[in-house]
């Protein structure tokens, strides 16, 4: 099955890369484009795309309400965040608008393909640095420690959506094997491993985006 993907992001370069990426992928297709939140929205409703791929800092309509907007409307797309971002009211907020997933932007081309095929199976997929900042929260709970998540994704839920408390939300992701594993020492490699790359490789399952905005290293 050919899993359609929507890119979401206004920087034209990083666009750029993603199709690349995409297209030596037999089982992605990119059906779409867009330069900000609002654009997605439109264009999520013109193609039906099966996954967005959602920056958050963006002109227009931030990623965030677009997320928000696009799982009211179209619940049966997935969107995955992809930013270069890990502060806590963004991973919160993210997943609170229905985001299937929350990925950095060191993320690896492997990783990447993987993130989308576990949306589509209905599996979170989180960075190590969103998967701390939940972590994090259970030790300072508050208000903003409640993340709604449907009820089909979780563990012996009833139907309807329930919010559940950040601890909830880790023990369900870890038993589920959904968060991406720290790959210890391997982030001190991430200019050389990372999909977005200012050198060149010539492996073929990673993305190279000469030039593209730097991504927050976390090690």
């Amino acid at each position: 099955m050919t899993i359609k993907i929507l890119l979401a992001d206004d920087h034209a370069v990083v666009r750029s890369g993603l199709s690349k990426y995409l297209l030596v992928n037999k089982d992605l297709e990119l059906v779409g484009e867009a330069n900000d939140g609002a654009e997605a929205v439109t264009l999520v409703g013109l193609h039906k795309p099966d996954v967005v791929l959602m920056d958050l800092l963006m002109p227009v309509m931030d990623g965030i309400s677009a997320t928000r907007e696009i799982h009211q409307k179209y619940p049966q797309v997935k969107v995955i965040v992809l930013t270069s971002f890990s502060e806590q009211n963004m991973v919160q907020g993210a997943l609170q608008a229905g985001a299937a997933g929350y990925l950095q932007k060191n993320v690896t081309a492997v990783e990447l393909g993987n993130a989308i095929r576990s949306a589509m199976s209905g599996r979170m997929t989180l960075s190590p640095e969103a998967a701390q900042v939940l972590a994090n929260s259970i030790s300072q709970p508050n208000a903003g420690s409640m993340i709604a998540i449907r009820s089909d994704t979780s563990i012996g839920n009833p139907a309807g959506i329930a919010a559940y408390p950040i601890a909830a939300l880790m023990i369900r992701a870890i038993l589920s094997s959904l968060v991406l594993a720290v790959r210890n020492g391997k982030r001190h490699r991430a200019g050389r491993n990372s999909l977005y790359s200012n050198k060149e490789d010539s492996f073929p399952n990673r993305l190279l985006l000469s030039g593209a905005p730097a991504a927050h290293s976390f090690v």
